[in-house]
């Protein structure tokens, strides 16, 4: 996630945006050109034998889309769907094709695909090229019947079935392309779905209700009430995401009284993390950065995010279940 310098430039189309303008306009061209020789079949794109679904930002940082991929992978799961999910894992420590397993280095495999395989148990493949990812999540799980693409909207080397774009409070910001504002891509630009995930009234996609659960998980697995967290220890809020003041904000709403904010650059690793080295305090985070920050602290609570789009979202994405209804692959 950019700065938070740039992040505000992104917000308007002040004089910092402006500067930036003819850059973004070579962005654009460049973009535009490549799009163009993946159409006129001068640049490969790859069809994979099962459906690919992909979940992605047409706007640079994060804007939810990684509890998306989880409601939808839950969702597809609950009806007996086989699902399997391909990543880059952005941020991890290496480029190999990894299967993400309980125990694997969230180092090496990244802290988001990691916490999708916690939460859902679905096969996670990353690799720096999502087609070799999926190629090897396909060969190991060969009745996957669908595939989810954790961000990809750019990634054009992958033919896809279905195409989500998840937007919060941003929208597309001052609807400049990088650098010179938020945009990957031209907008507007065709989409199957569009979920928003914040509460921008003049939003017209889809939405989704975002909250914080009502307890926090320990390392083990177990559950601490949050309401038993408003005396003892002072409180101690991380995180190391792309909006981590709607974090904080979020659990102030919630009534707990926090008397230190930690936010950190998205990603964050968590390898020089000392920040509660005397455990004078009670230290709180997300799941996202809690799969990293177990392993230097052990007594932090990660407090899980509600996520549930509403009921129309979910009869528009299952209007295209034909397309996991086909018949298994055969090992």
């Amino acid at each position: 996630m950019p700065g938070n310098g740039l992040t505000r430039i992104w917000l308007q189309r002040g004089w910092r945006a402006w500067l930036l303008w003819p850059v973004s306009v070579l962005y654009g061209l460049l973009v535009r050109l490549r799009r163009t020789l993946y159409r006129l079949g001068w640049l490969r794109s790859e069809r994979l034998p099962v459906p690919v679904v992909v979940v992605g930002n047409v706007v640079a940082g994060g804007a939810g889309k990684t509890p998306v991929v989880m409601a939808i992978v839950q969702h597809l799961q609950a009806q007996g769907v086989r699902v399997g999910v391909i990543s880059r894992g952005y941020g991890r420590s290496n480029r190999d094709c990894l299967e993400v397993l309980p125990n694997s280095a969230v180092q090496g495999v990244g802290d988001e695909p990691a916490l999708i395989q916690r939460r859902t148990s679905a096969p996670v493949f990353v690799a720096t090229r999502r087609t070799e990812a999926a190629r090897a999540l396909l060969a190991r799980y060969p009745q996957t019947q669908v595939l989810i693409c954790d961000d990809g909207l750019q990634h054009l080397q992958l033919q896809r079935d279905l195409e989500i774009g998840v937007f919060d409070d941003r929208g597309v910001g001052n609807g400049f392309l990088l650098p010179a504002g938020p945009l990957r891509e031209p907008w507007p630009r065709k989409l199957d779905l569009l979920l928003h995930t914040g509460q921008h009234p003049a939003f017209a996609g889809y939405r989704a209700n975002r909250a914080l659960a009502n307890h926090a998980l320990r390392s083990d697995g177990s559950q601490v009430a949050l309401a038993d967290l408003t005396s003892g220890k002072p409180l101690l809020a991380l995180a190391a995401i792309a909006q981590p003041r709607a974090f904080f904000a979020m659990l102030r709403a919630l009534g707990l009284p926090l008397a230190r904010t930690v936010a950190l650059p998205d990603h964050h690793d968590f390898s020089q993390w000392a920040g509660n080295a005397d455990g004078i305090y009670t230290v709180l985070c997300t799941e996202k950065d809690a799969v990293k920050l177990w392993a230097k602290e052990p007594s932090a609570l990660a407090v899980p995010l509600t996520f549930e789009p509403e009921a129309a979202f979910w009869e528009a994405f299952d209007s295209n279940n034909s397309l996991w209804e086909r018949r298994p692959r055969r090992a």
